[in-house]
């Protein structure tokens, strides 16, 4: 019997490629000095999914992103790469939301799904690093959970077992579904591109995607309803709007310092105790160590 399988995915700055233009003169993030990326740990959650789509027929794996309307670039990737569907979440109503607002918006559109086995999420985003977000869906839903999860070893009669990555070791645990599961990196990386997929969904685009395409296009996604990807704002879900956006986060960032390191000029030392000795005893009286 299939699973029905949430993905929780996310749009982000490429943090790991920061430079020197990457935040404004008011200490926010300059997105547009910055590529946006597929969460990485979020396609190690998608690749997840996909293997329990191929393990267990009848499986659907739906991609859940909340973000401004170029997001749907996720929901795209997750459909060229297996997934069968997804939701972009926007509104300017969830702007500036922290991971309390975030995970109270995405527990309601949860909830307006209502069908779903396991939710599936990466453990952190590259661009906060709180790994918050999972965990509070899970209690905004009541669901148990599981945090640092590899593998997933086996669904069966609604359990599902576990390989866990610990600091000291690894883990296997047993829960019963539903569920929401938070993945590591050093889970198997996500596959690629699938062919076929990216000419089957290539078009796909959300209702404001799609107004800005020809009439040939638009007339394409009402002949086939696969390419429409399902766009819902605040008003499409059941929400407090008071918890969401700036007014629903108490988190307040009081300083931002955007830190640079640039190369000087290289120095080359032999490799004896004298040298290496002078060196350290430098680097300490100038501060660069101890």
């Amino acid at each position: 019997m299939g699973l029905n399988i949430i993905v929780l995915a996310k749009q982000v700055p490429d943090t790991r490629n920061v430079g020197k233009d990457a935040m404004k003169a008011d200490g926010t993030v300059n997105r547009a000095a910055l590529p946006a990326i597929f969460n990485p740990e979020d396609l190690n959650a998608l690749e997840q999914a996909l293997r329990l789509k191929e393990k267990y027929p009848g499986t659907k794996v739906t991609l859940l992103t909340m973000g401004p309307g170029r997001a749907a670039e996720i929901i795209r990737e997750g459909l060229f790469r297996g997934a069968d569907g997804g939701i972009l979440l926007t509104d300017r109503a969830f702007a500036g939301s922290d991971t309390l607002a975030t995970s109270y918006a995405l527990s309601c559109a949860i909830r307006k799904i209502k069908t779903y086995d396991l939710i599936l999420a990466g453990r952190q985003a590259i661009d906060g690093d709180t790994a918050q977000v999972g965990p509070q869906v899970a209690e905004k839903l009541g669901l148990p959970q599981v945090t640092y999860v590899e593998e997933i070893l086996s669904a069966e009669k609604g359990k599902l077992r576990l390989k866990r990555r610990l600091e000291r070791g690894v883990e296997t645990v047993e829960t019963p579904m539903p569920v929401l599961l938070t993945i590591n990196g050093s889970a198997a990386p996500c596959r690629p591109r699938n062919a076929r997929l990216v000419m089957k969904y290539k078009h796909a685009r959300t209702v404001t995607e799609r107004q800005n395409l020809s009439e040939d296009y638009i007339d394409l996604a009402n002949d086939r309803p696969y390419l429409n990807i399902p766009e819902w704002s605040v008003n499409d879900i059941e929400c407090d709007a008071n918890s969401l956006g700036l007014s629903g986060s108490p988190t307040k960032v009081k300083k931002i310092e955007n830190v640079v390191f640039q190369a000087k000029e290289a120095r080359h030392i032999q490799a004896n105790e004298q040298e290496i000795e002078e060196l350290v005893k430098e680097l300490i009286a100038n501060h660069t160590i101890g």
